[in-house]
């Protein structure tokens, strides 16, 4: 009864966080968060869509690898990094429409490309615990943890690479298309 009862409560607190959470967003993004966002970055010199982007993907993909969890699409994409990639795109110049929706899923891509591929870099995380029970109870023994990281680390560079690469191009499209 006790881990039904601890399970509920478990459970509970979470969903109170992500309640919490949902009230803040709101609260903030009603109050300006979003122009304010968009506002500073627009008022950096040197900053493109692509930079912020980069660099949001770099410190993503390391948060992801400590098993730190710095928000997700609701929380941190749509009130905050949107509006600063958004920002730093309208530097040049208004935004078409399609570029717009394009510079939206772009942004959502590199959250999930941060959190992805960085996620298995943590030896005690989810995922490679996962993957290191289903791969004993198949029969493979020689597996552990700690390969199973290595290798994930491997796929986070190289993600994190490409989404530069990415990004830089994204850049180039925004330019072309003033």
């Amino acid at each position: 009864i006790l881990e039904v009862l601890g399970g509920a409560f478990v459970s509970t607190r979470y969903m109170t966080l992500l309640l919490l959470t949902l009230a803040l967003v709101g609260i903030l993004e009603r109050n300006g968060l979003r122009e304010r966002a968009e506002m500073c970055i627009s008022k950096l010199k040197g900053a493109t869509c692509g930079k912020v982007l980069s660099i949001y993907v770099v410190i993503r993909t390391i948060a992801a690898i400590l098993s730190l969890r710095i928000g997700g699409h609701v929380q941190f994409i749509r009130p905050l990094v949107y509006p600063m990639a958004k920002g730093a795109a309208e530097k040049e110049g208004k935004l078409s429409v399609e570029l717009d929706e394009e510079l939206k899923g772009h942004v959502n891509a590199v959250e999930n490309y941060g959190n992805f591929y960085g996620q298995n870099g943590f030896i005690a995380g989810a995922g490679v615990l996962l993957i290191v029970g289903t791969l004993k109870e198949l029969g493979i023994s020689n597996i552990e943890a700690y390969s199973v990281a290595k290798a994930s680390l491997i796929m986070a560079v190289l993600s994190v690479i490409i989404s530069i690469i990415r990004n830089y191009m994204f850049d180039m499209k925004i330019k072309r298309s003033k």
